[in-house]
């Protein structure tokens, strides 16, 4: 009887030990795996600045924290915008008046947005103490975050309506898709709670990209397009992190 006693005392005692003892991102550095949706809001520069205004961006990101808080992951974000500055694509099909003629002999509604991606491999640094030896957030785990990669940037002119003479087929000689190699830069901050319940990020995100028109063709310019292009995009990002903590073992074993 008193064995059981003292076997049970002991299993509640090592239970409450194991709860004592959880890994928590205020103790130590930890190795953290994070999903991250996010938003973003960008301003097109270089030769993108031509062709399209304020743009959007909804995306997320997966990445490996280590305990040396070094960054690795892959991100992708869908752009979109309404502000589309090459309204004259369609010159050659417009009437006298100014308008595009439907199958039925009546002025057609043709709406032009900007649709595109954006696909990064991503590494960087975690950096807790960079004014000295205070923290710049709750723990360890949460401070400055400068990231950097490389991957595909692609953007093109989505075109709805149709007409003979915007069927599918033809607005791709209209939609101007372009794409090419890219690289990006963050800085910002990561912020990782103590009680695991608020983890978010937000900063500056800068990206260039090295750009062709991948349709070959204009039908309203009559002519190929080969112009090599330097697409930039830049503005402020802001994502919720969701990290997935190993759990730790419940289970003892005792004599």
């Amino acid at each position: 009887m008193k064995k059981r006693i003292y076997n049970s005392c002991l299993f509640l005692l090592l239970g409450a030990a194991a709860g004592l003892a959880q890994v928590s991102p205020k103790d130590s550095i930890l190795l953290i795996p994070l999903v991250s949706p996010s938003t973003t809001l960008l301003f097109p520069g270089g030769d993108m600045v031509d062709r399209f205004g304020l743009t959007g961006a909804l995306g997320g990101s997966f990445t490996i924290k280590t305990r040396k808080n070094l960054i690795f992951g892959a991100r992708y974000d869908f752009l979109f915008g309404k502000n589309v500055k090459d309204q004259e694509i369609f010159d050659n099909i417009r009437t006298s008046e100014g308008t595009i003629i439907d199958e039925f002999g009546e002025p057609a509604t043709i709406d032009m947005f900007e649709r595109g991606y954006s696909l990064f491999l991503t590494c960087g640094k975690v950096l807790p103490h960079i004014f000295g030896d205070g923290l710049l957030g709750p723990n360890e785990n949460s401070g400055l975050l400068v990231t950097g990669g490389i991957g595909l940037l692609q953007h093109r002119i989505h075109i709805t309506g149709t007409t003979p003479q915007l069927t599918d087929a033809y607005k791709k000689g209209y939609d101007r898709l372009t794409n090419g190699l890219a690289i990006t830069q963050f800085i910002g901050y990561l912020h990782l709670s103590n009680n695991r319940m608020l983890n978010f990020y937000f900063g500056f995100e800068f990206v260039q990209a090295w750009t062709t028109n991948k349709r070959g063709y204009n039908f309203d310019l009559m002519e190929e397009d080969n112009t090599r292009r330097l697409d930039v995009l830049s503005g402020f990002k802001v994502g919720w992190a969701l990290p997935i903590y190993k759990r730790v073992s419940n289970e003892f074993y005792y004599n």
